[in-house]
């Protein structure tokens, strides 16, 4: 299995034209490919130096992203309204770590379970929000962040148009046990167009995409040793 998905994942950044360099600068620390989850953190003082507003319409007021996420969550907005007549709705972007932590305590409080907690968000320092790579997208301003958004018209287009824009859903229902995350279809993670486009293909979860190309990157490297 493992070595079948990094010949695929081989061919495909072939397809695409990516090389060692590309993948070094994606998987570095303030790369488009930086992985985290609970495995993975980052620091109390963490926080992106390009953090900006895109032009889009917002059901909140912590939107911003970096500024090259922001422009392309522009593009995928207008190309929901113009494509399909959807009017898509950014809700929750860039969150502090100390924001995340106000966010998981009233969780754990609200569900008096720590297990569902950990599901439903993530822990302070695990979010990719603070990444400011990542978007809660609504199907209107009063909307919900649930389930049923994945079964909207809304949100099936979103799944389906997003990587073209470099985002992928990031927690797939079939994927938790790997993400450790519920389903979660109004969540996009931008990794730009290339690595959307393969993941879109490839249909796997990211945890299992960059450890692959650390490993593929790994071997380029000792080979050119």
């Amino acid at each position: 299995m493992i070595l079948r998905l990094a010949a695929l994942i081989l061919s495909l950044i072939t397809t695409f034209s990516l090389s060692v360099e590309n993948l070094a600068e994606a998987l570095s620390p303030d790369g488009f490919l930086t992985l985290v989850n609970r495995e993975y953190t980052l620091s109390r003082d963490y926080e992106p130096d390009d953090l900006v507003y895109p032009d889009v319409k917002h059901s909140g007021s912590a939107y911003q992203m970096r500024a090259e996420a922001a422009a392309a969550l522009e593009e995928l907005f207008a190309a929901a309204r113009e494509e399909a007549g959807f009017t898509l709705y950014a809700h929750s972007g860039y969150r502090s770590y100390e924001t995340q932590r106000n966010i998981y305590e009233r969780k754990i409080k609200t569900t008096r379970d720590l297990r569902q907690a950990r599901l439903l968000v993530a822990d302070p320092g695990a979010s990719e929000h603070q990444l400011g790579l990542a978007m809660d997208v609504k199907n209107r301003p009063d909307g919900l962040l649930n389930a049923a958004f994945g079964k909207s018209p809304e949100g099936i287009w979103l799944a389906e148009n997003a990587w073209s824009f470099g985002f992928i859903i990031r927690y797939k229902a079939e994927w938790t046990d790997v993400t450790t995350y519920a389903y979660e279809p109004w969540h996009v993670r931008y990794v730009g167009q290339k690595h959307a486009a393969i993941l879109q293909e490839a249909d796997i979860p990211l945890e299992q995409y960059v450890e692959t190309l650390r490993a593929l990157a790994a071997d380029a490297c000792a080979e050119g040793d």
